[in-house]
């Protein structure tokens, strides 16, 4: 299992070095001078040419390239362009916010996905089956986007329940959970009612209903524990896709997070914070996907016993 984690972790490295490299040829081949977006348009030529000397703007791609990724092996992730600041010191302010609107939609997303999933599955063709899968697909088919704004103007300017923006109070992070975790949770609930319903047809499921076990112990102990891959999957996978939807959000509700940052960085052209940004994305993402590899272990004892 050791030598499986090592690998997983090893794989990481190519994965980020592609990543960076995509971006960084995106924000190369992107029109605008960074060097006047710095300095200003009326700045004059022998300023401008010595700030672009200065960042390394006149050395060929390939050399820029290999001097950021020194750069960032040593952690420094570059200075922005607009607030002169560390790109690093920056992330980490504003990526907590990020991790924890992604991390609450997911679990949002499980509460109510997981349940509806086996629910739907055990009461095959039922009313139930019907109006949860209904409700699936109108999870699904709503625009994220479209549903913030919904949101703000029933909760907020006609209710007044909740406040519309910022994270001044707990109450701020509700509506921008559910923006998240609503179609999220429609998708986990379609994974885990597929996965169930090939489970509870297994020969195994058959034999413990024939030997009088209850109803409740075959599906909960049985069933779910060997459905639960696909969906540990789609969770994991899910996690990453409200990494990148988290961005719409808090532009949506005016939030604090790294998507927003990004955003308003790509707006300005400020190259080392767009980088910086997705490198940091992309790691965590990787990560959540080692550790959904790892739990696989501990689901299903077959695939442990594989690093035995």
């Amino acid at each position: 299992m050791y030598k499986y984690v090592i690998k997983r972790l090893l794989m990481m490295i190519p994965i980020l070095l592609g990543v960076t490299f995509i971006i960084f040829i995106l924000t190369y081949v992107a029109p605008g001078d960074p060097a006047v977006l710095v300095l200003g348009e009326a700045a004059p030529l022998e300023a401008l040419e010595a700030l672009r000397e200065e960042m390394g703007l006149n050395d060929p791609l390939l050399v820029r390239y290999f001097n950021y990724v020194l750069d960032v092996l040593q952690g420094d992730l570059g200075t922005s362009f607009a607030t002169r600041r560390g790109v690093a010191d920056e992330v980490f302010a504003r990526f907590p916010t990020t991790l924890m609107l992604a991390f609450y939609g997911t679990i949002l997303s499980v509460i109510i996905g997981i349940p509806l999933g086996i629910l739907s599955a055990t009461k095959q063709y039922s009313i139930f089956d019907n109006a949860a899968t209904s409700i699936g697909l109108l999870g699904v088919s709503i625009p994220n986007f479209w549903l913030g704004l919904m949101l703000i103007i029933l909760f907020s300017v006609n209710l007044g329940w909740l406040p519309p923006s910022g994270l001044a109070e707990p109450a701020s992070w509700i509506m921008p959970i559910i923006m998240l975790g609503t179609g999220s949770a429609a998708l986990v609930m379609r994974i885990t009612r597929s996965s169930m319903l090939e489970v509870i047809r297994q020969d195994y499921i058959r034999t413990a209903r024939a030997k009088g076990q209850r109803e409740s112990v075959i599906i909960w102990k049985h069933a779910l524990k060997n459905a639960m891959l696909p969906v540990v999957t789609a969770v994991g996978l899910d996690f990453g896709m409200l990494l990148g939807g988290a961005i719409l959000t808090e532009t949506i509700f005016a939030l604090p997070g790294l998507g927003r940052f990004m955003v308003d960085s790509i707006r300005t052209r400020d190259l080392p914070v767009i980088q910086g940004g997705v490198l940091i994305l992309a790691f965590v993402f990787s990560f959540v996907n080692l550790l959904v590899d790892i739990l696989y272990a501990f689901i299903d004892p077959r695939i442990k016993s594989q690093y035995k």
